[in-house]
């Protein structure tokens, strides 16, 4: 019970806070008081968006993992490309964020067995998490190589790093211990389902994940991908 109500509080907060400033904006749109002003109408317009899509990203994370947990959500794995799904999200990614993004993309591989959807997920969900947890700027590398088994994709990061401690533990779900030190430390916020969602998704493809990380440094994820015929390497 004393491991639950932290959660629950938790789960209040990061739901009632964006929808607080939902109604907000809506309120102020209503009195009319923005009408002669499009500047900031359009300022709390984006910001409005912006809080409905993080409650759409946090309602689904929640669903997703439910689901993987409980056996109902299966992978439609396919050999997909890495590279045009990669280069979408770090476009967004570079228009939406407040400070400088430097993004190294070095992919050694066509292909990877995996769902073209969650696939996207995943390294966006890895993005987000090293942006968040960054200093002023932030450079990501993006890295894909093939083993005789897996292919292996690394997202590394130049940010504020994780402790050996933290690393044990921040793939649980909800853990927020991790998160709150780093958040403590630039002002990030998050309700600790980022990476569990990504660890659950890697588990349905039958692959793994690994962090490595040194504090004040890097941070770098190493995910293996399960090829659909591992014999057939090098016929790929």
């Amino acid at each position: 019970m004393n491991k639950i109500s932290p959660i629950c509080e938790d789960f209040s907060y990061a739901m009632v806070q964006p929808l607080s400033t939902i109604m907000m904006v809506q309120d102020m749109f209503k009195s009319g008081r923005l009408d002669t002003k499009p500047e900031i109408k359009n300022k709390y317009m984006s910001i409005a968006k912006r809080e409905t899509e993080h409650l759409f990203t946090l309602i689904n994370k929640i669903v997703t993992i439910s689901k993987l947990e409980n056996y109902k959500l299966e992978m439609n794995r396919t050999e997909v490309e890495p590279t045009p799904i990669i280069e979408k999200l770090t476009e967004k990614f570079k228009s939406n964020v407040q400070k400088p993004v430097n993004f190294i993309i070095s992919l050694q591989t066509k292909t990877a067995y995996a769902d073209n959807d969650y696939l996207g997920k995943v390294i966006s969900n890895l993005i987000d998490n090293a942006i968040k947890y960054s200093k002023e700027s932030v450079e990501i590398n993006i890295t894909s190589e093939e083993s005789e088994c897996y292919t292996i994709l690394k997202v590394r990061d130049n940010g504020l790093g994780i402790s050996e401690a933290d690393q044990r533990i921040i793939f649980q779900k909800y853990e927020r211990a991790a998160a709150a030190k780093r958040s403590r430390r630039n002002g990030a916020s998050g309700f600790g389902l980022g990476l569990n969602f990504v660890d659950q998704i890697i588990k349905a493809h039958d692959g793994r994940i690994f962090v490595n990380s040194t504090e004040g440094e890097f941070t770098e994820f190493t995910i293996y991908f399960p090829l659909e015929n591992p014999n057939n390497i090098h016929n790929r």
